[in-house]
């Protein structure tokens, strides 16, 4: 089915490619008997599946990576495609526009896409609403990827990440702590040792409290039972960018403030090597690069972290993942879980479903 509408879509805007995509799939979820083939056609579990990380059981190890469902608007619809977890977000604590359009860019002779979204988001109160609204799609794993606004100067971010941290924590699973998109102005700063050390330790602190706080109740706001409580664990996502120094301060960060591990990677500003001509790359201005031509350094900056951590770190690998083999890849470099997001706009919704089969058969 995707291979007929993949032309169709990319005749498109990517921006309204994606939500035709995923109101498509909404409509198509909502038709009795045409569901149920649906969901017989993209899923595929087996036990073998299962894993733990940071304390949690997921029913898989393959994710839907931030930026796919900013907003929550379409999460129980994506579980469908059989991910094991899906992160919502980056999320604002306000509502904003992001980056004027076209920001959103496709590179098909590469498999990639740049972009330069800025955080658009309707602000972590609607999402709030809409996960208390809707609630859990089954067992599947849900995770708030928290920013700040981009009138907020760094001096302050520390505030935003609280308030989104403390709005979400009885309605995801764990937290992941944006620091690292090109495309909010400064935001990368953040990634320098001491105001990460500052603002990590800050989320931990608040993260013990509202911990020991819910555990006193007798429910959460989904209605969980108030003893299942305890602090959420929180993951740090960081740019491909980063030298080997400013790694080795990353893994410094993560035992000086006991944070439960690192998302890598998130999108890139280099633009190399690139099959499109560098012209055309250039006039689509700055941006994230994401896809394929991410794939070797998101591996390598996963395999660095892993084994000068005495390969205990719990890694979530993203980048490039488009296949069974660049899954494998990402695994064996040291990832516990993998996340996918431009693959999937390349590859279609069974990659999901292939994945998990390679993963098994591997």
């Amino acid at each position: 089915m995707y291979s007929i509408l993949k032309p169709l879509l990319f005749r498109l805007a990517p921006e309204r490619a994606h939500a035709l995509t995923v109101q498509g799939l909404a409509a198509t979820l909502s038709l009795p008997g045409v569901s149920d083939l649906f969901r017989k056609t993209y899923r595929y579990e087996d036990p073998r599946l299962r894993t733990e990380c940071f304390g949690i059981p997921f029913p898989n190890p393959v994710g839907l990576a931030a930026g796919f469902d900013k907003d929550g608007k379409y999460y129980r619809d994506m579980s469908s495609l059989g991910f094991g977890f899906l992160e919502l977000g980056t999320v604002t604590p306000l509502p904003q526009g992001g980056n004027p359009s076209p920001r959103l860019f496709r590179l098909p002779a590469d498999r990639a896409l740049i972009n330069r979204m800025g955080f658009n988001n309707e602000g972590v109160e609607a999402l709030a609403r809409r996960l208390l609204r809707d609630g859990r799609p089954g067992n599947v794993v849900l995770g708030g990827n928290i920013g700040k606004n981009k009138l907020t100067p760094n001096e302050e971010a520390t505030a935003d990440y609280l308030k989104c941290f403390e709005r979400l924590f009885s309605l995801v699973d764990y937290f992941v702590v944006n620091v690292s998109s090109p495309n909010t102005p400064n935001l990368r700063e953040l990634q320098d040792r001491e105001p990460l050390t500052a603002l990590l330790t800050e989320l931990q602190e608040r993260n013990l409290t509202l911990g020991r706080t819910a555990a006193r109740g007798s429910t959460t706001e989904l209605g969980r039972p108030g003893e299942l409580w305890h602090r959420k664990p929180i993951l740090l996502k960081i740019a491909p960018d980063l030298t080997e120094g400013q790694l080795d301060d990353i893994l410094q960060i993560v035992n000086d403030t006991g944070i439960a591990g690192i998302i890598a990677t998130n999108t890139t500003i280099a633009r190399a090597p690139l099959r499109t001509n560098a012209a055309a790359v250039a006039a689509l201005g700055n941006g994230g690069l994401s896809g394929a031509p991410l794939r070797e350094r998101s591996t390598e900056v996963i395999r660095y972290l892993y084994e000068q951590s005495g390969r205990t770190l719990d890694i979530i690998g993203v980048g490039g993942i488009d296949s069974v083999a660049s899954a494998r890849e990402k695994l064996a470099a040291g990832a516990r879980l993998i996340q996918v997001y431009s693959g999937m706009v390349y590859a279609g919704p069974g990659l999901v479903r292939d994945i998990k089969r390679g993963i098994v058969e591997f």
